[in-house]
């Protein structure tokens, strides 16, 4: 029994000692302040000009790549080769705003309303909160259809989204 308690009060010594010396590596934190000639690599608007509909997803050890809403942030997510990034990696880190309190917070936490009365930048918006009751509340103040997780968020549900509401490319 002494030899357990021995042995369990080793392991978490060491992994206290490991945590303070490695701590989790993050790829960055979200930017409050997004450049004025910063502009979406999804439909090319000036991500600036909407700072409350700002997402961003991390890449790497460089700035995180910002986008003026969540919707477009989530076509890049799923394919963002087809916008000129890299693949990536499963772990990246994923941000948007509360729609109330414009706090950033980890959009793979987030729960996001659907078909409501209120339009990002680009029209139909994915509108995110930090908590079911907060979404639930906009969701009958806002005529939403329905409340989603970012789990169940999908490539068609974003293509269904952005159809007729993009812009012509960038040259």
């Amino acid at each position: 029994m002494l030899k357990n308690q021995m042995f369990l009060f080793g392991m978490v010594v060491m992994l206290t000692i490991s945590a303070l010396l490695f701590p989790a590596i993050s790829q960055g934190a979200p930017q409050d302040t997004v450049d004025g000639a910063v502009r979406c690599p999804v439909c090319g608007m000036f991500v600036a000009k909407y700072p409350g509909w700002i997402a961003q997803i991390a890449l790497g050890s460089n700035d995180p790549a910002s986008f003026d809403g969540v919707k477009d942030m989530m076509a890049y997510y799923f394919a963002p080769t087809k916008f000129g990034g890299q693949p990536l990696a499963e772990n990246a880190e994923v941000w948007v705003k509360d729609y109330y309190s414009l706090k950033w917070l980890d959009g793979r936490q987030a729960f996001f309303v659907l078909g409501s009365d209120v339009h990002g930048p680009m029209g139909h918006e994915l509108i995110p909160f930090s908590s079911k009751a907060a979404a639930e509340s906009f969701l009958v103040d806002h005529h939403g259809q329905r409340i989603v997780t970012f789990s169940e968020i999908t490539s068609e549900l974003i293509t269904r989204l952005r159809s007729g509401q993009t812009m012509k490319p960038m040259k």
